[in-house]
């Protein structure tokens, strides 16, 4: 693809919380777009996108999934994401390559906890946005409360380009505010195309304030707009159009659209509206020609049984089979042997990847989510991709001895796949332990083991997966010294330790000056630190937020080695834990509970004697709405009281909010375990 043709392309992700009709959304789209011939139904479980076996029995999608398509000659590439919480990974990898976003909001439900997340998410990565208020046949559904709650709650500018004709089960259509045109769909057919028919009366004078409010929102964006506008003249179409294009490019405005995906209303202007508004690639790389040299971003890993292939969205550049490219983070080669476009389940070789396409690349052998691919003559690493704390663990075991093995390879493919889950042993009780987002994500991870992997295992009970952490600077000096006879072992560290703020991780510098510590040697404290890390003081946790630099040092020309500077340095670290202040880490919820206005007062109490703190109550529709932040190890068997609580009626969601210091009886009670 040429730098100008990159103008004619589209990557764009559909994003929402579960059950908001996303997939539904995706399957119409590949239905009028002519990529598919039949709609798929995520109930009757055969959808395009959820194409996985665990897909189709739980009816959620567990894994992003993309696919190209083509509306009036533009070619998008469409990645359909997971709105579980337990799968943030996928969202978040996903819009880090994608240049655009449809973000799908359930008519009723409107602002949803994971919708909120995912919109978070596409701030932070700068991604434009359209918004699609779906579902807006059923009862109760509101296009302009679910607008109102976008501006509220998600500090948007919403532009409302349609008006829905018809509530609830009379929805029929809607009043397009850019043509002053009716779009009215019949029967629930969708190879009946709507008909374009006037305005209705009792919808003329709201679509003519609506509109009037449109043209001076975009007056604010498009200088021929705001000519108009003043000298009391009608903007034209085109003007419009290419104002709405640039707020959005901006982020000073989202269009909303309105519909239903499941009746098959409103797919194609929201088709139309993505290619309109919403950027191509060259909008957002302007460098990216495919004449530079390459840069390419590795996203996603998938394993079958013909190996691995490695989702990369190029940048810059051309990427072509039989290309030698270099890993910028490992600084290893590899060889390109196949390349691909993907159909969702599907893959179709091609000969090159150019700047701006999404595809699949087979042959890298050590490539993982995040790491950058460039040219070997002109290195380059670009922004990696954030992987989400674990917060839930299980013990894991094979059911046969001889398994074992097997076993820790199934467990590292998982882990190179899906980076949001951890693999580690138990520094007391030797056990392998899988920690992840949450149950639901482990448990489909245990399913694949059977399935995909062909390990059968014994999974102990979800526990929570705690951290441990410092409180105060310490600086130690450790002497590893061992004489048996033969060469001996001898190094020498100081180390300093220092507390980081909540969600830093583990860092490690060196200040070493004068080769008091050879160069080479360096590395080796590096991995003693994390090492010791793996397991702190006060319950064997894995220790987090600290820093850890090496002040000075001391060697021997003939005894000192790598293996004796890695057990200086994971000796130092386990004394200054013990001197630093060591404290607990849990993990913190927040934690979203919906019920009938009469349950709110029990509700509430019972989040506050699981320790958790309310933040703020409202109303959505007939409905009250609690959120609070709670501990997520209160929250094991929660459904249970709530619906106890009341008479079945309330629902809740929760997503991990971040680590907190937990209360010293939690510490205490840790420890004696």
């Amino acid at each position: 693809m040429t730098r100008n043709n990159q103008r004619n392309l589209r990557n764009i992700g559909i994003i929402a919380h579960v059950d908001a009709g996303k997939t539904t959304t995706t399957e119409r789209i590949l239905f009028y777009t002519g990529e598919s011939h039949r709609m798929g139904d995520v109930d009757r479980g055969n959808t395009r996108m959820d194409f996985d076996p665990q897909e189709r029995k739980r009816g959620i999608t567990i894994q992003s999934a993309a696919i190209t398509v083509r509306w009036k000659d533009m070619p998008i590439t469409v990645i359909d994401t997971p709105g579980h919480v337990d799968f943030h990974i996928e969202v978040n990898r996903s819009l880090r390559v994608l240049d655009g976003a449809v973000v799908v909001f359930d008519g009723v439900a409107g602002v949803e906890p994971q919708t909120e997340a995912n919109w978070r998410l596409a701030d932070r990565h700068g991604v434009p946005r359209i918004a699609f208020i779906n579902k807006l046949d059923r009862v109760g559904a509101r296009f302009e409360h679910v607008v109102a709650q976008i501006e509220e709650r998600l500090g948007a500018k919403v532009l409302p380009l349609h008006i829905p004709i018809g509530v609830e089960g009379e929805f029929r259509g809607v009043v397009d505010l850019l043509t002053m045109r009716a779009l009215v769909w019949g029967r629930d057919d969708a190879s009946e195309p709507y008909r374009e028919v006037p305005v209705p009366a009792d919808l003329l004078d709201r679509a003519t304030r609506e509109r009037e409010a449109l043209v001076a929102s975009v007056a604010d964006v498009d200088d021929e707009v705001l000519h108009a506008l003043v000298s009391d003249q009608a903007p034209s179409l085109a003007a419009l159009r290419r104002g709405i294009r640039a707020g959005v490019l901006s982020g000073r405005f989202v269009p909303a659209l309105a519909g239903s995906a499941f009746r098959n209303r409103g797919v194609e202007p929201l088709l139309d509206a993505i290619v309109a508004y919403l950027p191509s690639p060259s909008d957002i790389a302007p460098d990216g020609d495919a004449q530079r040299p390459l840069a390419a971003l590795a996203f996603k890993l998938v394993g079958d049984d013909h190996g691995a292939k490695v989702f990369v969205r190029v940048y810059a550049g051309t990427l072509r089979r039989g290309d030698l490219v270099l890993n910028a983070n490992t600084g290893q080669t590899d060889r390109v042997s196949r390349l691909y476009d993907v159909y969702a389940d599907r893959m179709v070789e091609r000969d090159a990847l150019q700047a701006g396409d999404i595809g699949a690349v087979a042959g890298l052998k050590d490539t993982l989510t995040g790491h950058t691919l460039c040219d070997p003559a002109h290195p380059v690493r670009l922004e990696a991709i954030s992987v989400p704390a674990a917060v839930i663990d299980v013990a894991i075991e094979p059911r046969a001895r001889a398994d074992q093995q097997k076993l820790a390879e199934a467990l590292q493919a998982l882990v190179r796949e899906d980076p949001s889950l951890r693999v580690r042993q138990d520094a007391e009780s030797g056990q392998t332990i899988l920690s992840g987002m949450g149950e639901l994500q482990l448990e489909v991870a245990v399913e694949n083991l059977r399935s995909r992997r062909g390990v059968e295992v014994s999974v102990g009970p979800p526990q929570v997966a705690y951290a441990e952490t410092i409180t105060r600077e310490v600086e130690v000096r450790h002497v590893h010294k061992k004489q048996t006879g033969g060469p001996g072992q001898f190094a020498e560290v100081v180390l300093r330790l220092r507390p980081l703020p909540r969600g830093e991780g583990l860092r490690f510098e060196s200040q070493v000056v004068g080769g008091a510590v050879p160069r080479e040697f360096i590395p080796a404290v590096e991995a003693g630190v994390r090492r010791a890390a793996r397991a702190g003081v006060v319950a064997c946790y894995p220790c987090v937020d600290f820093e850890a630099t090496l002040l000075d040092g001391a060697f021997h020309e003939r005894d000192s080695s790598t293996v004796a500077f890695e057990l200086a340095a994971a000796a130092a670290v386990r004394e200054a834990f013990a001197r630093a202040g060591a404290r607990l880490l849990e993990p913190v919820m927040a934690v979203e509970v919906i019920t009938p206005p009469e349950s709110v007062g029990a509700c509430m109490g019972d989040l506050r004697r699981r320790r958790g703190a309310v933040r703020s109550q409202d109303q959505r529709g007939a409905a009250a709405v609690i959120s609070a932040e709670v501990p997520l190890a209160e929250m094991f068997g929660y459904i249970g009281s709530l619906r106890a609580l009341s008479s079945g009626r309330a629902q809740y969601a929760m997503a991990f909010a971040r680590y907190e210091l937990a209360p010293q009886g939690v510490s205490a009670a840790r420890a004696a375990v």
